[in-house]
């Protein structure tokens, strides 16, 4: 078993990640890599929050660092921040963050991490898969699978179906 090096939070943002990584209580944790249909849903999400910017007033972000906790700085693949000044790390609550799945990543484990921005105070996240083409989404404390997530209070929402089927197309194309 390695062992972990602990660095203080100052090193952490001093230092550059390729990719980036999370800050858990002292050591920097590689998050796992995406695939073709990870990126590529996170793109086409990404493309559509930007569309919601000017109408809502809000800003998508793509892997944004955000302090979850004193000691944790986490990543997620999507974040939608109302508009306004932006620090490079987010100390204050996302409307949004969205996680998606790579291969290596499970339903379980993802929530034990989105639970952390649950704590923050961020009203909507959403966790997709690619490979199952599915997703799930927090709705008053409890985890619900569906084929159109939205987001509480907002017209921001997203079908499912459509969104695989374009990352399915899309791979049609690339090959």
């Amino acid at each position: 078993m390695a062992s972990a090096t602990t660095i203080s939070f100052a090193q952490y943002l001093e230092t550059s990640y390729s990719p980036d990584c999370d800050f858990v209580d002292g050591e920097v944790r590689e998050r796992n890599v995406g695939t073709f249909e990870h990126s590529r849903t996170q793109i086409l999400l990404a493309a559509l929050f930007l569309a919601y910017e000017n109408r809502l007033g809000l800003i998508a972000l793509t892997e944004q660092r955000i302090r979850v906790s004193p000691t944790r700085i986490r990543i997620p693949d999507l974040a939608v921040v109302p508009f306004g000044p932006t620090p490079d790390v987010l100390d204050d609550p996302p409307v949004l963050v969205v996680e998606i799945l790579s291969p290596d990543d499970s339903y379980p484990a993802m929530k034990l991490r989105c639970a952390e921005y649950g704590a923050l105070g961020v009203q909507d996240i959403w966790i997709l898969d690619p490979q199952s083409r599915t997703g799930q989404m927090l709705k008053m404390d409890e985890w619900v699978v569906a084929d159109r997530l939205e987001a509480m209070g907002s017209v921001i929402s997203v079908d499912l179906e459509e969104l695989f089927g374009r990352v399915e197309a899309s791979r049609i194309r690339a090959v």
